[in-house]
């Protein structure tokens, strides 16, 4: 059927999954995998997670969907809670990554129209989506190609580096995008001074910081915000999310500081969507952050990650170089010789599930809830194929 129906779009795996439950999933024949990769760092709770099910049933069967021409509760509650893990602002929702990205850049431009500002640095080996604007910002070349003209205003720079930054603005430059965490681009990790340098280049110049968290966000690293596990005194202007902020469900959503009265920028016509903060995925929404927080995941996100790296740096692997992360968001950089895209298929054959990072990174991201007996039995399948 997906042969014949589905368009050829992803490098599929041949795999063909049934159910899940918690931190495991299995095939149409009944085969169990430990799965690591949690649909790229969406599934936060793991699968089928009693309490959500239970939340977007009751939901479902009280108000499923009337558009933003009105209020309701959910989004409104939703909304009330990430401004509490961020700071002073307010929140959009939309259904993607990609989309909460694409509201950043039109934050932005909308800011800067008057000054005649529009123009965006992002950073080298970065990822912010797929829409066009989206690959015009991305770092990465292998994204573009194909969709010519893109859209004009979008610089690279490399990543860390923050006089290239300083070198890279122009008259009509507006605002840096960067990721705290590189996703898909390896999982490289922001220094402390980099982030505050950024922040003070930024006031320096009167541009906008604004942080793409779609990854990293909300408890992956060990904290609310990714930014904040590694310089929790930085504030940037504004950040987008999706994956882990419902466990599945398709919810996306940025937020704008009240600084600058920023958050008001975007008034009633100039952004919207249709099924964005539906009262479904921001039950799910809600029901995940009182996980979370009730349970202590965020740290346990940090001790189960602390764990996984520290074994896995005991293999002293004659196949690995190095080992990157932040919380439960693991970077294995295979040495040159030996593909990621080859070793996640040997991983996957071996009943474990993780995600290719570029031509050398495998990365390692599991439910935030993990325990001991699912970490210690996906360390013994790495440990067969790494050692």
């Amino acid at each position: 059927m997906y042969a014949e129906y589905v368009m050829p779009t992803y490098g599929r795996f041949d795999l063909d999954l049934a159910r899940g439950s918690g931190c495991r999933v299995w095939d149409f024949e009944g085969k169990e995998y430990l799965d690591f990769g949690g649909g790229i760092a969406v599934c936060s709770l793991g699968h089928a997670h009693p309490e959500i099910t239970e939340a977007v049933s009751r939901q479902a069967a009280t108000l499923v969907h009337v558009s933003n021409l009105y209020r309701t509760l959910p989004q409104a509650e939703l909304a009330r809670r990430l401004v509490g893990i961020t700071g002073p602002g307010k929140v959009f929702f939309c259904n993607s990554g990609a989309e909460a990205n694409e509201g950043l850049i039109k934050l932005a431009r909308k800011f800067g129209q008057e000054q005649g500002r529009h123009e965006i640095i992002t950073m080298k080996n970065s990822f912010h989506g797929r829409t066009m604007a989206c690959i015009s910002a991305t770092g990465q070349e292998k994204v573009k190609k194909g969709f010519a003209p893109l859209l004009e205003g979008f610089s690279h720079v490399m990543h860390g580096n923050l006089e290239a930054v300083r070198t890279a603005i122009g008259p009509k430059t507006i605002a840096v995008l960067v990721e705290p965490v590189q996703g898909e681009g390896g999982i490289h990790i922001a220094t402390a001074e980099y982030l505050r340098g950024l922040r003070a280049l930024c006031d320096e110049q009167g541009l906008l910081l604004l942080f793409d968290e779609i990854q990293c966000g909300l408890g992956r690293t060990g904290a609310w915000c990714g930014w904040k596990s590694l310089a929790p005194d930085v504030m940037p202007d504004g950040v987008s999310w999706a994956k882990g902020i419902a466990n599945g469900f398709p919810l996306g959503a940025f937020w704008a500081t009240s600084r600058n009265e920023l958050q008001d920028v975007l008034g009633p016509g100039s952004h919207g969507t249709t099924y964005g903060g539906n009262p479904v995925c921001c039950a799910a929404g809600l029901k995940v952050q009182e996980i979370i927080e009730r349970d202590g995941l965020l740290a346990n996100a940090t001790a189960q990650g602390m764990c996984l790296v520290a074994a896995i740096r005991d293999l002293k692997s004659s196949k690995v170089a190095e080992v990157r992360s932040l919380g439960l968001m693991i970077g294995i950089q295979l040495k040159e010789g030996f593909l990621a895209l080859e070793m996640v298929k040997r991983l996957m054959g071996r009943g474990l599930l993780c995600i290719p990072a570029g031509e050398h990174v495998i990365r390692l991201l599991p439910p935030l809830n993990i325990g001991d007996r699912d970490r210690d039995a996906a360390m013994d399948i790495l440990r067969t194929e790494l050692s």
